[in-house]
């Protein structure tokens, strides 16, 4: 199950002034006020509004959202404690301290399993930055009152006022039972137990410190499941001391599943029952097997009959010495035994996701762990995390599906994704197009071949449909009912809805409401809408330059009026179009019919914005279909060409921001993209 995001949260108690006829002295305040205030004093200069744009990956593509959440400074050099699923899959990240002073961040190290990260700020010049110190949180107690403090819904920073409820909570077994509280596989509730307590906390909060009325941080707020979540602090400052010396965790790991000791048995030494053991893993080396009780792992005893004492086994697991010997006493039935076991270091569940472009997918490598889950005999290949519908290899036949590992390409062999990386570059490096390639990928039990056209296709110029004449006016069909209406029931042909600025029909003097019977002479008969095609028809059986004679009446009184026919406009659909695979959006030239729908001016440059990826950055820095694109970075774009060279020199420079100046409506905007560039 996916943790619900909780953002900032701090909601001030305000004293409030007697009312009435008269001012009156104010109250004392109350001891609580007073701690309320001197605690929110020590906290908010290390407070932190978190703004993140986070990578998601699916249907071949990685996709941007805009998150937030809170954070609270934890050293002078400036690095923020924060929660993983606020931060962990962050792109860019900026922080806002209660002044509105706003900075960059970037992330430093992640741990899905406790569900905390550790960013760092990034001053234009170096200095000293306020924190916030941790208390003790194994010496809180049931009823003592705390403040939870962020930016709820990423609103200003506020605080709300608790108690503690409860020092040791934990999922419930219905949601055990499916898996718990999942952070990119890992199971949160392995190694954290909550300090629940009543303070308000919504989406926005999470990240923020759950602080006593000393200031002092004794928890990380993370969940609202009608009570609030924190994490404890004791296992938040270890685990952000660890991210901030090495950028990651290092924990042991044996391959053993265990559960608490079984109702229905009486078990004299205490111990732990062994529920399952990973084929391969340090606990089958060592021979642990299912239905065993450990009673003592490297010296310490085990005891774990309730649920709520799972942490501590796990997380004497997690410290055991990785690579050194371990002794290990168990049960197994009436015979006790001493085994020895070397544990390994705990690598995480689910690597980085990346995009693959050229192959329309996104992978990752294989851990240890989930080659297990798996059941692959080692972590050679790349899974194929989601697949890109009619992209290259979704296309493929038969074609590449989530959950398939690829493990060769043109005959070599794929271990990771460096290699298909290095495999992909040379396939491609002389190309210009689109590569049938040879792939392999194995699927369960099968292992299959398939072909690839690995590479992305350009735009094609459409080119231009034949051109015929046209008038340049509108029309609409005089059908009966309108002719009745008009007082002649005898009318027939069409109804001039439009005359396009400066055309030839303007200037021959075609006006809206003419009444078009007949061209040359040559009666119109249409009278319902299914003859809308009528006069185009016979129009397009002119030259272009021709002028012909309209028969019309215009107010009752008939006369002709000569036009000079033109050559017919490119429509839409026959316009040069570019799209951006790094901003992901796709634009064209305009026509005529865009300028005079819109009313623009005939001089009117710019390119028309035809789709955007959702997800990507165009659409990140909300640029929207329909869009006019003026110009890139104060650069005029008159074309597609244009607009094609400015974003090719671009990301040449890789700049931190790119401004798209665009017309929208009757409003002209400058947007601001932010890109991370790869």
């Amino acid at each position: 199950m996916r943790i619900v995001r909780r953002f900032f949260v701090l909601i001030v108690v305000v004293g409030v002034a007697a009312m009435g006829g008269q001012a009156r002295a104010e109250a004392p305040l109350s001891p609580l006020r007073q701690a309320v205030d001197n605690a929110v004093a020590i906290v908010q200069p290390a407070l932190v509004q978190i703004h993140v744009v986070e990578s998601y990956f699916r249907e071949g593509r990685e996709t941007k959202y805009q998150i937030s959440g809170s954070g609270v400074v934890i050293t002078p050099e400036g690095h923020v404690l924060t929660n993983h699923h606020v931060a962990g899959h962050a792109t860019r990240i900026k922080c806002i301290f209660f002044d509105k002073e706003e900075m960059e961040a970037t992330l430093v190290g992640k741990d899905p399993l406790t569900d905390l990260a550790i960013i760092k700020l990034q001053p234009a010049t170096p200095r000293v930055f306020a924190t916030v110190p941790f208390a003790d949180s194994d010496a809180v107690r049931v009823g003592d009152q705390v403040l939870a403090m962020g930016s709820p819904r990423a609103l200003s920073q506020s605080v709300t006022l608790g108690i503690v409820s409860n020092t040791r909570m934990i999922m419930p077994a219905s949601m055990r039972r499916y898996g718990g509280m999942e952070m990119d596989g890992e199971d949160v509730g392995a190694l954290v137990r909550w300090l629940g307590h009543d303070a308000a906390i919504y989406p926005g909060n999470s990240g923020g410190p759950l602080i006593n009325l000393n200031g002092e941080i004794i928890g990380i707020n993370e969940i609202g499941v009608g009570l609030g979540g924190a994490i404890p602090g004791n296992l938040a400052k270890s685990v952000g001391q660890e991210l901030i010396a090495k950028g990651k965790m290092e924990r042991a790991w044996i391959g053993v599943d265990v559960q608490p000791r079984l109702k229905g048995r009486v078990y004299d030494q205490g111990g732990v029952l062994v529920s399952g053991v990973l084929k391969g893993s340090p606990s089958a080396e060592a021979g642990i097997e299912a239905g065993d009780i450990l009673l003592a792992v490297n010296g310490t005893a085990v005891d774990v009959q309730f649920a709520e004492q799972l942490p501590d086994f796990n997380q004497l697991v997690a410290d055991l010495p990785i690579g050194g010997p371990v002794a290990v006493k168990l049960q197994r039935g009436d015979e006790a035994l001493e085994l020895t076991m070397t544990p390994i270091e705990r690598e995480v569940l689910l690597k980085d996701e990346v995009e693959l472009k050229v192959w329309g997918l996104t992978v990752r490598d294989l851990s240890l762990r989930m080659a297990k889950e798996l059941k692959r005999k080692n972590t050679d290949g790349v899974l194929v995390t989601s697949v890109r519908p009619g992209g290259p290899a979704g296309a493929a036949k038969p074609q590449i599906k989530r959950g398939d590992v690829l493990v060769s390409v043109d005959g070599e062999a794929v271990t990771e994704i460096v290699s298909l990386r290095g495999a992909t570059e040379s396939l491609l490096a002389d190309a210009s197009d689109p590569v049938p390639t040879l792939t392999g990928f194995e699927r369960k039990n099968g292992q299959f071949l398939t072909v690839v056209k690995v590479g992305l296709k350009d735009l094609q110029d459409p080119g231009l449909e034949v051109k015929k004449a046209w008038l340049p006016a509108e029309t609409q069909v005089i059908t009966r009912d309108i002719a009745e209406l008009l007082g002649d029931e005898s009318l027939k042909g069409f109804r001039v809805t439009h005359v396009y600025q400066e055309s030839t029909a303007e200037k021959g003097g075609l006006q809206v409401g003419d009444l078009i019977h007949g061209v040359d002479d040559q009666p119109l008969t249409a009278t319902a809408l299914e003859h809308y095609e009528e006069l185009p028809t016979l129009i397009r059986q002119y030259r272009s330059g021709t002028t012909v004679s309209l028969d019309i009446s215009r107010s009752g009184t008939a006369q002709q009026i000569a036009v000079e026919l033109v050559r017919a406009p490119k429509l839409d659909r026959e316009m040069k179009k570019y799209r951006s695979d790094d901003f992901e959006f796709t634009v064209r030239d305009i026509t005529f019919f865009d300028k005079a729908e819109e009313k623009w001016a005939t001089a009117q440059t710019g390119v028309l914005v035809d789709e955007v990826k959702s997800g990507g950055w165009a659409a990140l820095g909300q640029l929207s279909v329909g869009d006019l694109l003026l110009s890139v970075d104060g650069k005029e774009a008159h074309s597609v060409e244009d607009i094609e060279g400015m974003l090719k020199e671009v990301a040449a420079k890789e700049p931190e921001t790119v401004v798209f100046k665009i017309l929208r409506g009757i409003h002209t905007l400058f947007i601001e993209l932010e890109p991370k560039w790869s």
